[in-house]
């Protein structure tokens, strides 16, 4: 068993099937597939502290905006003014640039984690499956006897949405929502103001109007591909990413309110 297997893979199915045992012994249709949700429930909120210092960090940045393009305009011409009056201004704000990217990149392990324990409880197929399983757990009260039963609403968590034609069209739905609640979240993820700023179509673009114009793409492109992976994907893994999204989507709204997806919203929604 390798460092990354140990430290975080091994402790996160452990949960995961502690979680299915417990399901498992009340005789909970869709064990598994509720212990997923569980599990991911459990992570989203361990992290949600993290979540909060990013999104607050963001919140901050979109706030400074015009002060920063203010400080474009006077001092453009001057790189070290501009510097210098740039750096000001986060010290006067008490704003850090890179604090948004620190809990970024303290998920990063936990979501891969997290995406392989899932990977290895729905690679049913595989020979060794059990002793596979078995091998990472820590308790032998843990240890699967069996394949785990792995109906959930109707789907099997190791079916994919791509194998329709065997499975049902029904299934199709499923990429279907993965994208909705992608875009929902990355529609909030985008200030209001940015959404409905446009500029005369013969200024010249800044490197700052290029790439707010790549996000406002990206807010369409990314559904569009997380969709097409999960079309791929078996259904135990689209579980995990939309119950993580919608707790996104919660927090989001918590926190900062709904951004761009405001004009979306009945007006006692808004926020």
């Amino acid at each position: 068993m390798n460092i990354f297997d140990l430290v975080l893979i091994a402790p996160i199915l452990n949960v995961l099937i502690v979680f299915y045992k417990i399901f498992t012994f009340i005789h909970l249709p869709g064990a598994l597939g509720f212990a997923i949700i569980l599990l991911t429930v459990l992570i989203r909120l361990a992290l949600w502290p993290l979540t909060a210092a990013q999104l607050k960090s963001t919140q901050k940045m979109a706030a400074l905006k015009p002060h920063l393009d203010r400080i474009k305009a006077e001092h453009g011409h001057d790189k070290v003014k501009h510097q210098e009056e740039v750096t000001k201004l986060y010290k006067e704000h008490n704003v850090n640039p890179l604090a948004g990217c620190l809990p970024l990149l303290l998920q990063i392990p936990v979501f891969i984690g997290l995406y392989q324990v899932l990977l290895k409880i729905v690679d049913l197929k595989n020979a060794d499956f059990i002793n596979n399983i078995n091998n990472m757990l820590y308790s032998k009260s843990l240890y699967l006897d069996k394949i785990p039963n792995t109906s959930f609403f109707g789907f099997r968590l190791e079916d994919k949405p791509s194998d329709w034609s065997h499975v049902g069209f029904i299934i199709l739905a499923i990429p279907l929502l993965t994208g909705l609640f992608q875009f929902v979240q990355s529609k909030m993820l985008m200030p209001q103001q940015q959404a409905v700023s446009k500029k005369p179509a013969k200024e010249k673009e800044s490197t700052e109007d290029a790439m707010a114009s790549m996000q406002s793409q990206m807010v369409y492109i990314m559904p569009a591909m997380i969709a097409f992976f999960s079309y791929g994907f078996p259904v135990g893994l689209s579980l995990y990413w939309n119950t993580f999204t919608i707790i996104g989507i919660i927090q989001q709204y918590t926190i900062s309110g709904a951004g761009s997806f405001n004009k979306y919203l009945p007006e006692k929604w808004r926020k």
